[in-house]
């Protein structure tokens, strides 16, 4: 098994990806007409770089700080980007009865890079497994808030 601080580079690939596919299959819109929220292009663009910073500045602070700080924080953000969102995809498509742009990569690489990492994290003792959970809870409520935000506050 590749080593924690390896693989935590895939995060951000997958994510850059993700936001390809979500762009190009017109999530903004299916947000828009099919979920019942708002989202504008920009928007979905502005928010994208803004998390693809914020996962990339973690991802490099825990590749060299090396810390349980620094991993705890790093896996409460990416779980949320990750796998809590492929979890979104995947519910929404037998909620809503249609597909969900993103579907694809939160499918074929988001669930197998945090199944992974996670394993990683814990196996190589990078988190402790209660420290992983409690990592893993901390993304569950941001991937909450940025729904309950994104989808339907604060959009424009």
């Amino acid at each position: 098994m590749p080593s924690f601080y390896r693989l935590i580079w895939l995060m951000p690939a997958a994510f850059a990806l993700h936001i390809v596919e979500e762009y190009g299959g017109g999530f903004p819109g299916w947000v828009t007409h099919v979920v019942g929220g708002a989202m504008s292009a920009p928007m979905f663009l502005v928010n994208n770089a803004f998390f693809m910073a914020v996962l990339l500045a973690l991802t490099a602070w825990s590749g060299i700080a090396r810390t349980t700080t620094a991993n705890a924080v790093l896996i409460a953000w990416a779980s949320a980007n990750l796998f809590w969102d492929f979890l979104f995809h995947v519910g929404t498509v037998p909620l809503f009865d249609r597909y969900s742009p993103g579907l694809v990569t939160a499918t074929l690489l988001y669930f197998p890079i945090s199944v992974a990492v996670s394993w990683a994290a814990v196996a190589q003792h990078a988190l402790s497994p209660r420290a992983f959970q409690a990592s893993s809870a901390v993304g569950f409520v941001l991937m909450g808030f940025v729904i309950w935000a994104g989808l339907y506050h604060f959009a424009v």
